[in-house]
Formats: structure tokens, sequence, C-alpha cells
């Protein structure tokens, strides 16, 4: 797939050179009054200055990195981090500028909300194109897979699920014959040889067990006589109590361990400021208007408290009240007749119609900013689970636990990517909790924005795993 996919990447690039001199001559026709297109030469010349600013800040963001595997939310966030970069470059050189060109006021918040428009337009439309020739077969990279392994079944559910990642599998190849969910068995490890002879595989994906240190050399040594890029699956698992970043000293690959993010002070000070602000923004530009609303609309159509509050277990096990709107019959109870937590299941009796809306938009959980201010959840985090669901989990779920090592959360990395609603399938409470852990150890400030933007884009649209 490299030549067909480079030109889409081509054209990534070339698209926000147009974007950026229109949006700068939109902002200059708000400035001056003048003409949109303009052929004064210091115009011309401050237009060359933000292409070039741009393109520089774009390769510190690394925005044009290939994330057709990930959300639209995610690369809304980095061409915002690229705009903020950019107005810093943007406006040093205006400084250095201020003889020959002039600007008023309000030009910069014009420009920059136009290239931000235009930008997250005309991604969109290159995205779904991409998605679009990826669906039909034009965009697919082929891959093998080596190795019969939870690893390589998990990796092979993965692509078959989302298409939009690009790689269709051709089959596995094992020493001994398994099945893979319907892959096709491709003989032992020593063919692989002969098949990146005489077929055409753009990936082979590792997935041996770590015993098998020689079969995975073998592979590695095969793929790059045929210049065949390789990827190795690692069982890292034992290592989840701990960030893992890996890089080299010399030729050596090295595992480090290291903190999480979040154990680092200056980062538990950020978080929580940004935690503050953003609650108390809420409640004074949308929670002042809308909770009042809501409380009112619960009264109206069915008997009972509005506030529904129920024990949580948050940071360091610690129990929490955690605050809910209420959306069932003031009746429900929790615990079926055998004595387990009855989660809620879909047309689940127990909810009433008004909050089975609720549920559906997530604002049941609007009461929450409650539980921030007062410092026992997080804006973003992992979502707390009732008591009784916890003392059901944390022995038949691997490292449960450590999803406690952090405040829990209104919305979380779980949520967003689907999994939230009943757990009963088994397999599904480990991916969460899977989830979880990644969003533990690999925090960033801007992973938290992305997953607001899409708990957003959640709400809007409505979220279908949520009843």
């Amino acid at each position: 797939m490299a030549k067909p996919y480079n030109r889409y990447t081509i054209i990534r690039y070339i698209i926000d050179a147009p974007v950026v001199g229109i949006s700068y001559l939109v902002a200059s026709r708000f400035n001056s009054g003048q003409s949109i297109i303009s052929t004064d030469r210091y115009t011309l010349f401050f237009t060359l200055v933000s292409l070039a600013l741009w393109y520089i800040a774009a390769s510190f963001t690394r925005l044009y990195a290939d994330r057709r595997s990930n959300k639209y939310s995610e690369e809304i966030i980095f061409i915002i981090y690229t705009i903020i970069l950019f107005t810093i470059l943007l406006s040093s050189a205006s400084f250095f500028l201020r003889d020959y060109i002039k600007f008023s006021p309000d030009f910069f918040p014009y420009y920059l909300l136009v290239l931000f428009s235009l930008l997250t337009l005309t991604k969109y439309i290159v995205r779904k194109n991409v998605h679009s020739a990826i669906f039909q077969g034009k965009l697919l990279d082929n891959v093998l897979i080596v190795g019969c392994t939870p690893a390589a079944l998990d990796f092979y559910e993965t692509i078959n699920k989302y298409y939009y990642y690009g790689y269709k599998c051709l089959g596995f190849l094992d020493n001994q014959q398994g099945k893979l969910n319907g892959c096709a068995y491709l003989g032992p490890v020593d063919n692989l040889s002969i098949l990146l002879k005489e077929k055409r595989i753009d990936e082979v994906v590792i997935a041996l067990p770590e015993s098998e240190a020689d079969e995975i050399q073998f592979c590695v040594e095969v793929c790059d006589f045929y210049s065949t890029k390789a990827r190795i699956i690692p069982n890292l698992h034992q290592y989840a109590t701990a960030s893992i970043q890996v890089n080299n000293i010399g030729l050596m690959p090295i595992i480090n361990v290291r903190e999480l993010p979040l154990d680092k002070k200056e980062n538990q000070i950020l978080k929580a400021f940004f935690d503050i602000i953003f609650s108390i923004c809420f409640f004074i530009f949308i929670g002042w208007w809308i909770l009042p609303l809501i409380a009112l609309a619960i009264k109206i159509t069915s008997r009972g408290p509005i506030i529904f509050k129920q024990e949580r277990w948050g940071l360091n096990n610690q129990q929490i009240i955690c605050y809910k709107f209420r959306t069932m019959v003031s009746e429900s109870s929790d615990i079926d007749e055998n004595g387990f937590y009855r989660q809620t299941s879909k047309q689940d009796p127990r909810i009433t119609r008004l909050g089975m809306f609720l549920r559906k938009t997530n604002m049941d959980e609007l009461p929450q900013f409650w539980n921030v201010l007062l410092g026992n959840m997080s804006v973003v985090g992992p979502r707390p689970h009732p008591t009784p669901l916890n003392l059901e989990s944390m022995h038949t779920v691997e490292n449960y636990m450590l999803r406690h090592m952090v405040k829990p959360g209104i919305s979380g990395w779980a949520q967003v990517n689907g999994y939230r609603g009943e757990t009963k399938v088994p397999g599904s409470m480990q991916r969460r909790i899977n989830f979880d852990l990644y969003y533990i150890h690999r925090w960033t400030f801007w992973l938290d924005c992305q997953i607001i933007l899409q708990t957003i884009i959640n709400i809007i649209r409505g979220d279908q795993n949520a009843y």
C-alpha cells in the first residue's frame, strides 16, 4: 500500500498551503477592508512567511503522522496543538515585520478561527476519502501473522473489526497447526521466505512466545532479506504496574520500566488545576441552566429523588459517594435474587423514558462535576464502578485494582472507545480495564483534551453502548 497511500500523504501536506493562504487573505479582508486578493508585496511576503512557519510548527507537532487508525478527535487535538505553536511563531514574525505591515487587534483571532475551521474541514474530507478507499480495497496492507498466540488472535480480531486500520490478513504461520478465528493457516514458520518471495506481503507481524527466541530471530532476518516491514508483538503483561518505554543503547534495545506520568507532582498539579477550571466553567456557562431543567424534568416525569447517590471506589480504593441524575424508577434494586450486582442491560425495565435519554447522551453524569470540585473525581479518568461490581471483578479480572491508582473520571479512555455499559460478555470487562491501564500509563494533558472532545462528539451523536 506504500505508493497509493503516499499520494494521500502528499495531499495532506499540499492542501494545507492554500488553506493557510486563504485563511490569511480572508483575515486580511476583515483587518483592512481591502479586496481579499491583494498584490501588496508585504502581504504576499507575510503569506509566504506564514506558510513556512506553519510547516515548521507541523513538523514539531507531527501533524502529518499517519493517524488512520486513530479517532478524528485526536487529529483535531493535534490541529489545535499545531495552531498554538504556529501562533507563537507568527507573533514573533509579525513583531520583526512591524515596520512593514500593520495588523489590527482582531486580525489574529480572525486568522486563527478561519484557519482552524478550514483545517478541520479539509482534513475530515481527506480522512473520509482515505477510509472510503480502504473500504473499497484500494488502500490495504497485506499482512502475514507469525504465531498462533492470544496476542496474534487479538491483533487479527482488531484489524478485522476496524477496517479503517487498512490491514488485510492473508493468513498465519505456526509450527503447530491451530485455529485463529477463521484466519487461513499457511504452514510452519519455515514457509515465511517462500511466502515473501511469491506473494505481495507489506508487513509481517511476529506474535511468537518469548520462549521461541530463535524463531523470532529467523523471522526478522528473513524480513530483512526481502526488505519487508516486520513488527513484533511483545508479551509485556508482567510489567503492567508501570509505564514502559523502549529505546536503544547502542544497537541493543532496552525496556525502561518507569514511573507513571501522574506520579509526577507537576502533572498532578496540572491535572488538578485543569479539573477545577473546567468544572467552574461548566457551572458558569452550562450547569446553571441545564441542571435545573433536567432536575425539573425528572421530578415531573417520575416519583422519587432527583439525585441518585451511589458508593463507589476512588483513588487508592477509597470509598466515595458518586452523584448522578436518577434514571431508574425509585423502587429498583441493584442486587438480583442471587445476591449479585445487577448491571444495566438493554431495554432494562428499571430505566425511565427520560432516564433512557439521559443515559444515551451521558447527561445523567453531569452532577459529577460536583465530585470533581470536591476533589474525589477528575474530569477524565477510569470510570468508577459500584462497590458490588468491584468486589465481583477484583478476583476475576487481571490487574483490575490497578485502575484505582488515579482518580476516577466523569469520562474515560475506555468509554470513548466503546467500552461502556454492560460487561457480561466474556472478556468485555478485561478489555475495559486494558483501556483504563493504557490511559494511566500514557497520560498526557493532550490525551485528556482528546477524550473530552470525543465525549462531546458522543453526546451529540448518541452512544450506542449507553443504556
